[in-house]
């Protein structure tokens, strides 16, 4: 059987050729099922597959900044003087309760509690314990709400990364940008619904990989996935015109593209085809969109000095939560700004001084750029890891040096702007910031609730593969009432 008389038996084939009746009624089905009714070229936006979010939108758009590695909670946010007169004692045994440990300390013949050796202080009306790290960050601590008691089952990087991303420990679920994409459709028709940055880190040790998986869209169209910038060389790939050709050729070039795409998508009905029409286009509209986002010289002097020095550098934190503004301002729907580094095993308190700075005044100054320009209320910002860090020191513990392994049982969140209450503290550890005591917030009930500020009810937002509806909470999550305004 050659090509030809296999595409005859394909089903898609069968609708796309049956013009009137079932067939075209069918093929409509299929398309919309599978997400893959793309935007026409030069539309203002493209909707998602609901026709209108289930609840009223409280947020519009979410700026995650992903603290890739595991910030240690307890030095930065998780407040326990009492440790302090417990240095290198013994972690009790009852509170560790039978919990795996990671092989990197499962070999230990005990485990040495490990108080943190930074200062912490109250900030702000609220009353918000931070560490002496975080002194820009600080001062928006009314603008937050401090989830101390989030938690996870995974307990190595890439299944954590990939469960708070996706909703899976498993690679091949869609990313938490794509949901939203899918589901939402996107705002403007010149740059991507979703958008992913990379920053570079101080500390000089190795870092955990981020995959192209983390902002991708396992089974939904591929057009959902996120669009990742460059520090060097264009933005994005190949959107700069090769030499000899100009706008006016590329624009002729596309416009055949699509015709041959299209005709191609009449006669399989493939949903990838449609993608690649809307992607053509896209990036033909991103060959001016990018670069106008990119040139911060339009900024005033005194947003720059916010931002601080880093600002002018590509790829730092700083220049990113610029970015990230600049980005929401023109209606991205989902922008994530990784940083990686923050896996500190080993000389923590020389490292996480590295870290701290790197990111403390770039995450202040957008979320006071985004107040000032009002834009908070209806933008969430979101700032964490994938989990937190043990009490009880890795190796050697000495009065100005310890490491911490992975710990899942407890980490902190912090969540700002788009219809999260400001000013708060939610949930707690025990006095060994080892479990929840209160309030626990399983990495499921934070992704609903990130969904519930943008409308969307996290169990209606599904997709159909394989025989089943998933989701991006997969059969679990509650919306954590308490932190919505």
């Amino acid at each position: 059987m050659n090509a030809n008389h296999a595409l005859e038996l394909t089903r898609r084939h069968f609708f796309s050729r049956t013009s009137t009746g079932i067939g075209v009624a069918a093929l409509a089905s299929l398309l919309q099922s599978d997400g893959a009714m793309a935007a026409t070229a030069g539309s203002a936006a493209s909707s998602g597959v609901l026709e209108k979010p289930h609840f009223p939108q409280k947020a519009k758009r979410v700026i995650y900044l992903f603290m890739s590695g595991a910030p240690s909670q307890i030095d930065l946010f998780d407040h326990k003087p009492k440790l302090l007169d417990m240095f290198d004692k013994d972690l009790p045994e009852s509170v560790i309760n039978g919990q795996r440990f990671t092989t990197m300390t499962s070999g230990q013949t005990r485990f040495p509690i490990a108080p943190a050796r930074f200062s912490f202080a109250q900030h702000g009306d609220s009353g918000a314990w931070m560490s002496e790290l975080l002194p820009h960050m600080s001062t928006v601590a009314d603008e937050m709400a401090i989830v101390k008691s989030v938690h996870t089952e995974a307990i190595n990087h890439d299944p954590a990364i990939t469960y708070i991303q996706t909703g899976s420990q498993i690679p091949g679920r869609p990313s938490m940008g794509a949901w939203l994409s899918y589901g939402l459709g996107s705002a403007n028709a010149n740059l991507p619904a979703f958008m992913v940055m990379h920053s570079t880190w101080s500390a000089k040790r190795d870092a955990q990989a981020l995959y192209e998986r983390l902002w991708g869209t396992g089974f939904l169209p591929s057009k959902h996935a996120g669009v990742s910038l460059r520090t060097k060389g264009d933005p994005v790939l190949f959107l700069s015109d090769p030499p000899g050709v100009d706008s006016t050729v590329r624009r002729r070039m596309l416009d055949g593209l699509r015709d041959l795409n299209q005709q191609q998508f009449h006669t399989v009905g493939d949903p990838e085809i449609a993608t690649r029409i809307a992607q053509y286009e896209m990036a033909y509209q991103m060959q001016t969109s990018v670069p106008e986002l990119t040139d911060i010289s339009d900024e005033p002097e005194s947003v720059l000095e916010m931002y601080g020095p880093d600002v002018k550098k590509p790829g730092t934190f700083a220049s990113n939560c610029l970015l990230a503004r600049r980005m929401a301002e023109r209606d991205v729907r989902f922008i994530q700004v990784f940083i990686r580094g923050w896996d500190q095993h080993g000389s923590l308190p020389r490292d996480i001084r590295f870290q701290c700075k790197d990111v403390d005044q770039g995450t202040a100054a957008l979320i006071k750029d985004l107040k000032q320009k009002g834009m908070l209320d209806d933008t969430l910002v979101v700032w964490g890891g994938e989990f937190g860090r043990t009490t009880y020191c890795q190796g050697k513990l000495t009065n100005t040096d310890y490491g911490r392994d992975h710990h899942p049982r407890c980490f902190t969140v912090l969540m700002a702007g788009g219809g999260i209450k400001r000013g708060i503290t939610y949930g707690e550890t025990d006095d060994f910031s080892y479990n929840v005591v209160e309030n626990p917030v399983h990495i499921h009930d934070l992704n609903a609730t990130i969904l519930r500020c943008l409308g969307i009810d996290h169990e209606k937002l599904t997709f159909r593969f394989q025989g089943r509806d998933f989701r991006l909470t997969d059969v679990h999550g509650n919306v954590i009432q308490e932190l919505l305004t």
